[in-house]
């Protein structure tokens, strides 16, 4: 059954974000998820209550992500990884920036908990991994300014 379920939601990504750049934008995004609560299986005590806080920020964005790259498909269908001219190759970029800053903030989370286990201050730590989170987010509202100015 669990087979069958998986067939259908990899038809309904098909249908929605096409099989081209932007299916790999949220792909990416996803990816930068998964690194990130990777991360956090790792982390302990206060380091991991404040990481989990800007997991749920990070997961929360993946519907609007998810949305973005839909109304891009519908807008500008994409079979390949060619990325679209004009206007969408800003909203591409800030796609593209937001996964790879989600993966700097799955690294920070890394590091804050390498350098909380030494006696680091977890605050600070903390923060920095919020510094990232927030960046990922200014990507994605960008993002979704491209889209409805269209």
């Amino acid at each position: 059954m669990a087979l069958f379920g998986a067939y259908r939601a990899k038809r309904r990504d098909d249908q929605e974000l096409g099989a081209g750049v932007w299916r790999r934008a949220h792909d990416r995004y996803v990816r930068g998820l998964d690194r990130y609560h990777q991360v956090l299986e790792s982390a302990e005590g206060e380091l991991y209550d404040e990481l989990v806080l800007v997991a749920d920020t990070l997961s929360s964005a993946l519907p609007r992500v998810r949305a973005v790259c839909a109304t891009a498909q519908r807008i500008t269908p994409s079979g390949d990884l060619q990325v679209p001219g004009g206007q969408l190759t800003g909203l591409h970029r800030c796609l593209s920036r937001a996964g790879n800053l989600l993966a700097a903030a799955s690294e920070a989370a890394a590091m804050a908990g390498l350098e909380a286990a030494e006696g680091a201050d977890v605050a600070e730590q903390a923060e920095s991994v919020r510094r990232r989170a927030r960046a990922v987010l200014e990507e994605v509202d960008q993002a979704e300014s491209i889209v409805a100015s269209r």
